[in-house]
């Protein structure tokens, strides 16, 4: 598995989260992470997270760090545990590097009653897809919300940590599965 840090600024709109996004994007091919920085604005007719939609609740925030990840595999399970997992590594990393405290709930990061982060992970016909959004700054979210520029991490260097991790517990995932025996 690849990862990508991508320079040029882009604008989340929910039509990112699609099979051969990054590849096309950063050419990389196969099992594949990226990470940008921009704004968040996804209307809800892209929105994959129902539960929002009938909510009525859209993303948006002004800027924001966003990971992309694409597993070619058709397990949307598997890939909702990979979520996870995305979000369980960033939120150990983020406390290392934050004076506050970053917990977890679910599939989304807070700083006490304000939200961090927002998450979701799909399933495509070729492969399965994870976006994690970590406010940068904030305005315009429609909740209450907390970014990295208030906390003080930076957004490029966290952003190469989380992805070198999720990569690291991805490849050892494989090791682990090669290493055993099956059983009668």
């Amino acid at each position: 598995m690849q990862w990508r840090w991508l320079s040029q600024e882009i604008c989340y709109t929910g039509r990112e989260l699609r099979s051969g996004w990054i590849a096309d994007t950063a050419a990389i091919k196969g099992d594949a992470m990226v990470a940008f920085v921009g704004p968040g604005e996804v209307p809800l007719e892209h929105m994959v997270d129902m539960e929002d939609v009938q909510r009525g609740v859209p993303i948006k925030a002004a800027r924001m760090l966003h990971f992309l990840v694409e597993h070619f595999d058709s397990d949307l399970a598997r890939t909702v545990l990979r979520q996870r997992l995305l979000v369980c590594r960033a939120a150990e990393i983020l406390n290392q590097t934050s004076m506050r405290e970053i917990r977890r709930d679910g599939d989304d990061l807070f700083v006490e009653d304000r939200k961090l982060s927002v998450s979701i992970a799909t399933a495509s016909p070729v492969s399965t897809l994870i976006h994690l959004g970590l406010n940068i700054d904030p305005s315009g979210a429609p909740v209450p919300a907390i970014g990295l520029d208030e906390l003080g991490v930076p957004a490029p260097e966290i952003a190469r940590q989380i992805m070198a991790a999720y990569v690291q517990e991805m490849q050892s995932a494989e090791a682990a599965q090669r290493k055993v025996r099956g059983v009668p």
